[in-house]
């Protein structure tokens, strides 16, 4: 290539923004801090890192497992609901507690079908225990064994449209992304600030010192101060706009190590008992294969796309409220 191609590709005005990008980067200066869209470089520079984390944000919500259908005849066939689930009454429960489900079917727009679509969560955990277990035709006792067990289920994004509540997921994945970055940022405004305290008692202290005859330990406290004076240039510096953005954009080009999924593959029985045994023929061990996420909590949950009856949660809602009353009756 000549360089006057060279040159001419250079001064070639970028690429208009497309909408989705546009409202992504709006997005992008409201979560983090709306001072940011008037730096210089904001557009330029964050244009293809938002670009990526929208595409990696597609990619995770596609990644996850369903429609899977959550109700009491999927408890007693699906493995995989009776493992999340104690009871089959347990799935009512939290269809009539959850506040998500209770103001979706509030608003006319459950009424335009007969199931609803939702992201469902739940958070893996295990117990020690000792058992007995049948080895052949020996049955052992004081085995040890480990019970997986779910709790925390939750349903976010109600909506009849599934390719609606698939948007909405897409939304919350980069809120969470961009809510993680901003509070980063409310980390380095605090140092910032701990930092200017410490140095305002430091230069106070030194100058009680410098009335004093001069020694070891006003030798040592204009070190600290010294040391106090860098950190705190480092951070007025890491606050800066144009550094900001470079570390956003950064940030943005590695989603993965704030918000990703891995998969679970474990082998149970019907009571959760965790088995060696996959692969088998027995009809009461399976193995369950679901996606875990670890997002802005730091806490790890799996997570699938549900879909639900409407009159299932309707009665649930009702049964829940009516129990409520008896409680507060009582």
């Amino acid at each position: 290539m000549s360089l006057v191609s060279s040159l001419a590709d250079f001064l070639k005005p970028a690429p208009a923004l497309t909408p989705k990008i546009c409202r992504a980067l709006d997005r992008v200066a409201n979560v983090v801090d709306p001072l940011l869209k008037s730096a210089a470089g904001f557009e330029r520079h964050l244009a293809l890192p938002v670009e990526h984390a929208l595409g990696y944000c597609e990619g995770l919500v596609a990644a996850l497992p369903g429609p899977i259908d959550i109700n009491r005849q999927s408890f007693a066939s699906d493995p995989l609901i009776h493992a999340l689930f104690a009871t089959a009454d347990d799935i009512g429960q939290m269809l009539g507690r959850s506040q998500a489900v209770r103001d979706f079917l509030a608003e006319p727009e459950s009424l335009e079908d007969d199931n609803f679509y939702a992201l469902f969560t739940a958070r893996r955990q295990q117990k020690k225990q000792i058992g007995s277990a049948q080895r052949g035709d020996v049955i052992q006792i004081d085995v040890p064994q480990v019970v997986v067990y779910f709790g925390d289920q939750t349903l976010i994004e109600p909506s009849c449209d599934l390719d609606t509540t698939l948007a909405n997921l897409r939304c919350q994945a980069l809120q969470s992304l961009l809510l993680t970055f901003h509070e980063h940022l409310e980390a380095l405004r605090s140092e910032r600030e701990g930092l200017r305290a410490d140095t305002a008692m430091q230069r106070a202290h030194l100058t009680v010192l410098r009335g004093k005859s001069p020694g070891p330990e006003f030798q040592t406290h204009t070190r600290h101060l010294a040391q106090l004076e860098t950190d705190l240039r480092e951070k007025a510096a890491a606050l800066m706009p144009d550094q900001l953005i470079r570390a956003l954009a950064d940030y943005l080009n590695a989603p993965d190590t704030s918000l990703r999924l891995m998969p679970i593959n474990i082998t149970v029985d019907r009571l959760g008992i965790v088995s060696e045994q996959a692969g088998t023929e027995d009809i009461n061990v399976n193995t369950l294969s679901f996606p875990e996420f670890r997002g802005r909590d730091k806490r790890i949950h799996m997570a699938m796309v549900a879909r639900v009856r409407r009159d299932e949660a309707q009665a649930a809602v009702e049964l829940v409220s009516d129990q409520r009353r008896r409680f507060m009756i009582i």
